[in-house]
């Protein structure tokens, strides 16, 4: 790999794993698929969280490349707990700052990152394809941007759009990370 896309999928109607895009989101999806399609590099892989809205938001560019979606269970977004929290967004940015605080059922911030990292190390090592999406979602894709720039917080993650592409590029054994898409 060469590479790397993260996308965070389209807006959504919910936050249920089998949630849809709402037709903006849908709208977004095929805008999304034609950025891809003209960026400039040629994605031959697309691996996708297995929730609806990640699949669906890339389905648009994999149809028009004759590409497979793959699925793969690390990409599915971090529960913050197993109960429904009053106070999500203290939660959340509690997990920013202290990276083992977890809630019951839930899963930490350093634990979220393993299970992304260990893909993303796989994909390294994938000299078939220099250029790979992934699909996730905007809790997991900030924690991942924080395995290449540790700089990447609770701030950062609230700029994330829906959806957003970052570029990840390895250059002389650093990594740069670049924010690609325009709205």
């Amino acid at each position: 790999m060469k590479r790397l896309f993260i996308i965070r999928h389209s807006e959504t109607s919910g936050q249920h794993e089998d949630s849809p895009l709402t037709k903006l989101g849908m709208r977004q999806s095929k805008i999304l698929s034609n950025f891809l399609d003209h960026y400039g590099y040629e994605i031959d892989k697309v691996i996708s969280s297995p929730y609806l809205r990640a699949k669906d938001t890339i389905q648009p560019f994999a149809n028009k490349k004759g590409l497979e979606v793959i699925t793969d269970e690390r990409l599915k977004e971090r529960i913050l707990s197993e109960e429904p929290l009053d106070d999500f967004m203290e939660v959340l940015e509690e997990t920013f700052t202290d990276h083992d605080y977890k809630m019951p059922g839930g899963e930490s911030s350093n634990e979220a990152k393993r299970r992304v990292r260990e893909l993303v190390d796989e994909l390294e090592q994938d000299e078939e394809h220099d250029n790979i999406a992934i699909v996730t979602h905007g809790n997991l894709l900030a924690l991942l941007l924080q395995t290449f720039h540790a700089d990447v917080g609770f701030d950062q993650w609230k700029r994330i759009t829906n959806p957003d592409i970052y570029l990840v590029q390895k250059q002389g054994g650093e990594y740069t990370v670049e924010r690609i898409w325009r709205e």
